[in-house]
């Protein structure tokens, strides 16, 4: 596969990162998609190829709640996987994911399943597979705080989303873990040089003609 039948980049479809979610899609857990990915790796630089993985991902499928599609948005950072394309869940006949998009259940163990219906919340589970676009920033802080994760928005090496402009940072852990950025955000007023007067004195009176 590796040596001859890749040509720059292959498609693999882990679909997402929490195990409930890919329990209810049939899909195997995320160990196996990074066993994979790891091998694939492996192989890739042994034989001397530039050849990359390009994970396919889905948002907002039934048993998805916005807290797994947060998670799948961490996971997707702490990977460096920026996706550029994501599927949003459309129910399609003759598929038991359909069956739980329709009934709410699980049609194997007849037990409840949690199905994200409203624009809105589908709007917001997409926009974190693609945290790393400035047009979704809005939505995801929106959900995140929602959700009770303010630690994920603002400048710390963890968080999905910058803080909001002109409003104070939203993770308190971020100043404590990087205090330069944080702490000097005021720039100092300009200083007199020597022998002259400062330029930034706003209260200094317009110089005029004398009468």
């Amino acid at each position: 596969l590796v040596l001859d039948h890749t040509s720059g980049r292959l498609k693999v479809a882990p679909e997402h990162c929490s195990n409930a979610v890919l329990d209810k899609m049939g899909k195997p857990h995320i160990e196996a998609y990074k066993a994979f990915q790891k091998r694939f790796y492996e192989l890739t630089k042994s034989m001397g190829k530039e050849q990359y993985l390009v994970p396919y991902l889905m948002s907002s499928h039934p048993g998805s709640t916005v807290k797994d599609a947060i998670a799948l948005a961490c996971f997707l950072k702490e990977e460096g996987i920026h996706p550029e394309q994501v599927q949003d869940f459309y129910p399609t006949p003759g598929t038991i994911s359909t069956c739980m998009f329709h009934t709410g259940l699980d049609p194997y163990t007849m037990q409840p399943v949690y199905v994200p219906r409203s624009p809105k919340e589908k709007a917001e589970q997409r926009a974190m597979l693609q945290y790393f676009k400035p047009e979704n920033y809005a939505l995801i802080r929106a959900a995140l705080m929602k959700a009770g994760r303010r630690d994920l928005i603002g400048s710390g090496p963890h968080c999905l989303v910058p803080a909001a402009p002109n409003t104070p940072q939203q993770a308190g852990g971020n100043r404590r873990q990087n205090p330069p950025q944080n702490r000097n955000t005021r720039q100092k007023p300009m200083q007199p040089k020597s022998g002259g007067k400062s330029s930034s004195n706003s209260s200094q009176k317009p110089r005029g003609k004398r009468r």
